[in-house]
């Protein structure tokens, strides 16, 4: 076995860009004790969720205005105009989106949605039984395709109840990254 000994190593295109492989095909490349290396990671990535009980149209597709953010790697998420989550990278991403009520009114349904580019993307449907009144919490997550240009994807619900929509950030949140690998 030999030792290589260097400071960098660069492609061999002037322009240091391209592919660089560290062994070959089978083998496993092991790093020194002590040694660290930079992984992908799954950015861009948020959380953002309503700060404050807000009003919802009965038995009407209202979006819901995610208006504080816990984080925001790329400053993907719009929380002060159209709450929506526009990522400037391709791939796939992990979205969930969950609202809670003050109450919730007997017999009656809840209806959580995932909206890519103002279409229906995926939903989660919630009966509620004949005694309410205790303040229910609805989640919806789904694995999103974005382009990383125009694309973007967001919560809405429609609830046949009177209730407000809880703004508490770990009751309406609504939150999301892209998938390494997918």
């Amino acid at each position: 076995m030999s030792d290589l000994f260097v400071d960098n190593i660069k492609h061999q295109s002037s322009q240091g860009s391209g592919t660089i492989t560290l062994g070959a095909s089978g083998e496993t490349v092991a790093l020194a004790s002590g040694a660290s290396q930079t992984m992908a990671v799954n950015t861009p990535a948020f959380r953002v969720y309503l700060n404050t009980n807000t009003s919802q149209t009965q038995n009407t597709d209202t979006k819901i205005p995610y208006n504080t953010e816990d984080f925001d790697t790329d400053d993907a998420f719009d929380n002060s105009t159209n709450y929506r989550f526009t990522p400037q990278t391709a791939g796939k991403y992990f979205i969930q989106v969950q609202v809670g009520f003050d109450g919730a009114d007997a017999n009656g349904r809840v209806i959580v949605y995932i909206k890519k580019n103002g279409s229906e993307q995926s939903f989660s449907f919630f009966g509620i039984g004949p005694t309410a009144d205790y303040g229910g919490i609805c989640q919806h997550s789904d694995v999103v395709t974005l382009n990383g240009s125009t694309d973007y994807v967001e919560g809405f619900v429609n609830y046949t109840g009177t209730d407000n929509m809880r703004g508490q950030t770990q009751k309406t949140f609504m939150l999301g990254y892209r998938l390494i690998g997918a």
